[in-house]
């Protein structure tokens, strides 16, 4: 299951990715973001693997990131690996205007390996895409509050 789209951001490309690449503001715009830990590798460069962890209520989850690619401010992959689930994320960043960027974002599910998210994968795919495209929303009015 693969979706991607796109947000325009009303702020420079350059503010736009740092607060991107920085994951102390993860929890301004990812919902039950807790923390990330460095396991291996520098922070925020290809090849890092660090452990996200969230919490929805009374459930926690965990998260590994192992990051493909960080071409920053231009592009940044990243895998990340649940133990039920693994997806790809693809972003790009584009200086639209000297105050105006366009964030591309491409996310891909290559695994979902429990019963429920499979389920609900494929009856409510759009489920999928909602949060993403939550997060997006969240990403750009808190970037656009800086």
């Amino acid at each position: 299951m693969k979706f991607k789209g796109s947000i325009v951001i009303n702020k420079p490309i350059a503010l736009v990715t740092q607060l991107f690449a920085d994951p102390q503001y993860l929890q301004e715009y990812q919902d039950g973001f807790v923390r990330k830990e460095l396991q291996t590798g520098e922070e925020g460069q290809t090849g890092a693997i660090s452990k996200l962890f969230y919490k929805y209520g009374s459930r926690d989850m965990v998260l590994t990131e192992t990051i493909t690619s960080n071409r920053l401010p231009d592009a940044f992959e990243a895998s990340y690996h649940h133990k039920h689930m693994d997806n790809l994320m693809k972003c790009t960043f584009t200086e639209l205007a000297p105050y105006q960027t366009r964030y591309d974002y491409e996310f891909e599910y290559t695994r979902i390996a429990w019963v429920m998210p499979r389920l609900m994968a494929i009856l409510f795919p759009g489920m999928y895409r909602k949060q993403g495209e939550k997060w997006m929303k969240q990403f750009k009015a808190f970037v656009e509050k800086q």
